[in-house]
């Protein structure tokens, strides 16, 4: 988002335009789809994010973002809470956020947003490690065995 712009209004935006990209794909989904989801003009968006390529780039990599919060949050405490964690974790992500992740991989995966999918899988291995070494004593297992290159 551009500075100096209300933040907590911005972040609205890109929750809804998310939401809005994932139920109608990549190429489905105009910019004027977004505005009235949004309950805004075209040029109020335009405002905030410059283009729609923009909206799409920073409301993939925020919401993502959030999905690895959601995820990390179940993350076992323990030990014995290992089985729970393995259990829960497939039906949780399909059905909470199995449309967040087939719309992220369409757009990292398009050559238009490469560089962006490069940036953002690079920040996932950053933030996967540490959410490994903050595990790792939970679960008495050596952070570079629950990390995921």
């Amino acid at each position: 988002m551009k500075p100096n712009r209300n933040h907590e209004r911005g972040i609205e935006f890109l929750e809804i335009c998310f939401d809005v990209f994932c139920k109608n794909g990549l190429e489905h989904t105009s910019l004027q789809m977004l505005s009235e989801a949004c309950g805004v003009t075209n040029a109020a968006l335009v405002y905030y994010f410059g283009t729609k390529d923009n909206i799409i780039i920073e409301s993939t990599a925020y919401c993502m973002a959030k999905v690895e919060d959601d995820f990390m949050e179940r993350a076992p405490k323990s030990v014995d809470d290992i089985e729970r964690f393995l259990t829960e974790m497939p039906y949780i992500t399909a059905k909470l956020h199995g449309e967040k992740y087939r719309f992220m991989y369409q757009v990292y995966a398009s050559p238009r947003y490469r560089e962006q999918g490069q940036a953002f899988f690079k920040g996932v291995n950053v933030r996967y490690r540490k959410y490994a070494e903050m595990l790792s004593g939970k679960l008495n297992m050596p952070a570079d065995f629950a990390n995921v290159r």
